[in-house]
């Protein structure tokens, strides 16, 4: 089983200090901005995943120059109209879902048709949610089943600013349209549910013409057309999601902490931390800082002496949105029962994970109720597993793997978990950091 990973044993105590891989939703933003720029964008710390590769790979296949060398990697921009749109040009998302949503924004006034395909997971995943509002820009999708991948765009010399109501806490949506605003004469207004905002903080730190009121519930955001976008310099922060991994463990382990240096910390993507703090969790945040609209931190967890049931607030679900599986565990081992409602997202991700996430708690033992958007997890302190759970066929998600492995070091039992390199998706260094707790 070259591609699995054994785990017969508990995590023992452990006070270490770690850093993660860099944030995989700014480095993909920030490679798809940087080729708009005029000149030579450097970034470190680029999340060098599949996900992020596709990106480079993207762009490079709209003319765009891309190096990487060690930890630095450089886009040479051709200003804002600088793609060279080839005839029969096909970009392969593989399985990005911010790539292909993202990248469709930005192709609305292609001369010529482009093809996006994606693999297996990918290609299960709707694009009708981002179709349906570029074409009311003038662009023209032709869809697989009218709602997949692969689709063809046509693009639209003639693009004419919308109203765009994102009800959803889609982030790749709202992306997405701004970037087809970015190519439109006029004034696109969106009104958006609360979700991740990194695009709109890199739009103001480049001083596009964006504007952003925040509502309580929604945020409205107008964006014009860009001429010209300044080259962009990042040294990209740690990912939260990748981090949550490791937030989890610890606090599951028993008399261990850990700090995890650099994290990406924006207030849009850490509903996970005030959710697990609700429950009980030790999570405090020092050497806090701004960078470039990001707020950076260092994150130090303790182990808890109590962990106890939620009843999550739906406000918090778009902040958590790709931590849920992990946040699931806590409530398996937290006192009470736990409740998560408005969380059938989650089935539009790489696999369906809301359905794999009841599918691992019930074979580690832990009773729930589930719905078609919803979760009960009736949580016992005191789980100790002791028999052998396989888990394979799962779309190769790589979040439902490492969660898998955080279970495995948390409650004991013998764990086989295929198609440990999902994992280069988004975190190829999942594993080595794993080695270095459990040493």
């Amino acid at each position: 089983m070259p591609d699995s990973v054994i785990i017969n044993k508990k995590i023992r105590k452990f006070v270490k200090k770690i850093e993660v891989s860099g944030d995989k939703s700014i480095s993909i933003r920030w490679i798809l901005i940087s080729s708009l720029a005029d000149g030579v964008s450097y970034a470190k710390n680029l999340l060098m995943s599949e996900d992020v590769i596709a990106a480079i790979n993207a762009v490079k296949a709209l003319g765009i120059k891309v190096n990487v060398k060690n930890n630095l990697c450089k886009v040479t921009g051709n200003g804002i109209n600088g793609y060279k749109y080839k005839k029969k040009i096909v970009i392969n998302a593989q399985n990005s879902g911010t790539l292909g949503r993202l990248i469709l924004g930005l192709l609305v006034n292609t001369p010529h048709p482009i093809k996006i395909i994606g693999d297996e997971s990918l290609s299960k995943r709707d694009f009708k949610r981002i179709t349906d509002p570029l074409s009311k820009f003038g662009a023209k999708f032709v869809l697989n089943k009218n709602k997949y991948l692969p689709l063809t765009v046509y693009g639209s010399k003639d693009l004419k600013p919308i109203y765009y109501k994102e009800n959803r806490g889609s982030a790749q949506c709202k992306s997405s349209v701004i970037f087809a605003g970015m190519r439109t004469e006029g004034q696109t207004t969106i009104k958006a549910k609360k979700s991740r905002n990194h695009t709109e903080l890199l739009a103001k730190h480049l001083k596009l013409p964006i504007s952003i009121k925040l509502n309580k519930k929604y945020d409205i955001i107008k964006i014009s057309k860009i001429h010209t976008v300044k080259k962009l310099n990042y040294n990209i922060p740690s990912d939260i999601s990748s981090s949550a991994f490791f937030i989890v463990l610890t606090t599951l382990a028993e008399n261990s902490k850990l700090t995890i240096k650099n994290v990406n910390i924006n207030p849009s993507r850490i509903g996970m931390i005030t959710i697990l703090k609700k429950m009980g969790a030790n999570i405090q945040f020092e050497k806090q800082k701004n960078y470039k609209g990001e707020k950076i931190a260092n994150i130090i967890i303790k182990s808890p002496k109590f962990l106890k049931g939620i009843n999550c607030p739906t406000n918090l679900n778009s902040g958590a949105i790709d931590e849920f599986l992990v946040i699931f565990l806590v409530a398996a081992k937290a006192k009470g029962i736990s409740q998560f409602k408005d969380i059938g997202e989650l089935n539009q991700k790489e696999s369906p994970r809301l359905e794999w996430g009841k599918k691992i708690l019930e074979e580690m033992g832990i009773k729930t109720i589930t719905s078609r958007n919803s979760i009960k997890i009736f949580g016992d302190p005191n789980l100790k597993i002791k028999k052998k759970i396989v888990i394979k066929n799962y779309l190769k998600d790589h979040r439902v793997f490492m969660m898998s492995v955080i279970a495995g070091l948390s409650f004991g039992g013998s764990w086989e978990i295929h198609d440990k390199s999902s994992i280069k998706t988004s975190f190829p260094n999942f594993l080595k950091i794993i080695k270095k707790l459990i040493k």
